[in-house]
Formats: C-alpha cells, structure tokens, sequence
C-alpha cells in the first residue's frame, strides 16, 4: 500500500512538472494582457484526475494553480487593493486551475472513457473559461479598460475565447490521440502493487 502511495506522489509531482513547463512553452506575443496558448500544459492535470479521481486531481489542480500564480504573480501588482488582489489570485488562479481535477468526475457516468476524457475537458476548461471571463469583466476591464470601445462582456468574451478556445481543442485533441496508445495509463491499471 505505502508503494502505491509513493508511486501516486511521485507520479503527481512529475506530471505537474511537466505541465509546469509546458505552461511556458506558449505562443509569443499575442496577448499582452495575459493569457497565452500552451502546449497541453493542463493535460498532466487532467490525466492525473482520469487516473486518480476527482480529490486527487483536484489536489493536483491546487497545486498546478498555485504553480501558475507563482510564475505569474506579476499580474497582482496591477491590483489597485486587497479586494482587487484577491479577486485576481482567485479567478486568475486559483479556481481555473483547481477546477481542472474535475476532468475524472464523468469516469462512471459514461460508458465510454473516451467520452468521458472529452466531456471531463470540455466541462472543466468552460469552467476555466468562465473564470477567466467573470475576472475579465469584473477586474481587468477597470484597471484595463478596452481600446476598442467594445462592451465590457463583448471585450471579455473575445479575449478570453482567443486562447481558451485553441487550448481546449489542442488538450482535447491530444487526449483524445493519446488515449489508445496510453490506455492502461489513462485507468490507472499500471500503478505498482
């Protein structure tokens, strides 16, 4: 039993690892306000949660977010209060990134675990999305306001769309390829004894 434990932490810790550097492999240049395109960089994430189930992933998911908020915690001193901070750290990190331990969470509900992996993505990166937004509209449009005169909802939605949409597709994409290869991996059947 203390093997199996083991092996699941240090297992968590590599994978966490490499979606942290994924994370910084991103496109170049596109968004200056934040946001970027990565390769995968939550799909570690995703894949522990498939794994492990969901208090695990969500675990994970804590401790990829406050990964993030580590590597991007410049963003904070645009906060003109504690109140503005706050709600950075929480809708720009915290909740995100916690929120992707959910993918596992359709494991028993569909039959399929292709089906499952897909709609665990699908879900969990709009509640990402809707984070992002809600921050968008509600933090980055005061301190921010849009140049191009577009609604507030309208300028948040396109922004935040931009990348969130890309990353959904490649992570799904790359899930989805990955699954036939890495099968016994995706339902954790390799784990030592």
């Amino acid at each position: 039993m203390q093997s199996r434990s083991l092996v699941r932490l240090v297992e968590s810790a590599v994978l966490l690892a490499v979606g942290t550097v994924l994370s910084l492999l991103s496109f170049p240049g596109f968004w200056p306000l934040g946001g970027s395109i990565t390769f995968c960089s939550m799909l570690p994430v995703v894949i522990l949660a498939h794994r492990h189930g969901t208090p695990w992933g969500l675990l994970c998911g804590l401790i990829y977010a406050l990964l993030q908020m580590a590597l991007g915690f410049g963003n904070v001193q645009y906060a003109p209060d504690a109140l503005a901070a706050f709600g950075i750290i929480a809708l720009d990190y915290l909740l995100p990134f916690t929120l992707i331990g959910f993918s596992g969470a359709f494991n028993k509900a569909k039959k399929s675990r292709p089906s499952a992996i897909a709609l665990g993505i699908l879900m969990t990166f709009a509640l990402r999305f809707l984070c992002h937004f809600l921050s968008g509209l509600i933090i980055w449009e005061a301190l921010f306001p849009n140049e191009l005169g577009w609604a507030a909802p309208l300028w948040s939605l396109a922004y935040n769309g931009s990348y969130m949409l890309p990353e959904t597709l490649i992570t799904l994409a790359a899930a989805l390829i990955s699954y036939r290869p890495l099968k016994r991996y995706w339902h954790g059947e390799d784990l030592a004894a």
